[in-house]
């Protein structure tokens, strides 16, 4: 091994016109070696370049499909939340309609209901008037009565004497006898 390295570096100090061999100037044999690996990459490593991006594209396929696939479902979710949503609208707008409709239904039984039972009210209220003017009339009938019988009662006895008083005592009971002759 020793003999292979001594050769190279022997090399190294040989004139470099008109013979052949290595140039040990780094910065002029960059360019030469760096397109030579770059040839031996691409030689070599062309196939599996090759299959890497082949890899790559058909994931990228597959992410594209996939993706295409996951929009397209979220598209027919999307229509039926949109149609979903219409029919709750409608269904919305008819209970609205619906509801105020049945709204104002209660509202004009209630108001007919209010109005049947001030009317209710009402005439219990005339009658119960009535009732009290009647009973007032008849209290003060009887009050008028009371008061024309011992008006009555006060002038017969200050005009009527003894005698008078017995002959009226008699002719009411012979009446009286006359009457219970009929009903017998």
């Amino acid at each position: 091994m020793k003999n292979v390295t001594d050769s190279f570096v022997s090399l190294g100090h040989w004139p470099s016109a008109g013979s052949l061999g290595f140039n040990t100037d780094i910065l002029s044999t960059n360019l030469i070696n760096l397109s030579v690996v770059l040839g031996v990459l691409i030689f070599f490593g062309k196939g599996v370049l090759t299959d890497l991006l082949d890899n790559r594209k058909q994931r990228i396929l597959n992410t594209i499909r996939n993706s295409e696939e996951l929009r397209r479902g979220a598209i027919e979710q999307l229509e039926k939340a949109r149609a979903r949503l219409r029919k709750v609208e409608i269904e919305a707008d008819q209970f609205r309609v619906n509801g105020y409709s049945e709204i104002e239904r209660e509202k004009l039984n209630l108001i007919n209901s209010t109005y049947k039972t001030l009317e209710q009210l009402e005439n219990y209220k005339n009658e119960t008037i009535q009732f009290e003017q009647q009973r007032t009339i008849n209290q003060v009938r009887q009050r008028v009565f009371q008061q024309a019988l011992q008006g009555a009662l006060g002038t017969l006895n200050s005009c009527l004497n003894n005698e008078l008083h017995l002959r009226t005592i008699s002719a009411n009971i012979g009446m009286l006898g006359s009457m219970k002759e009929i009903t017998d």
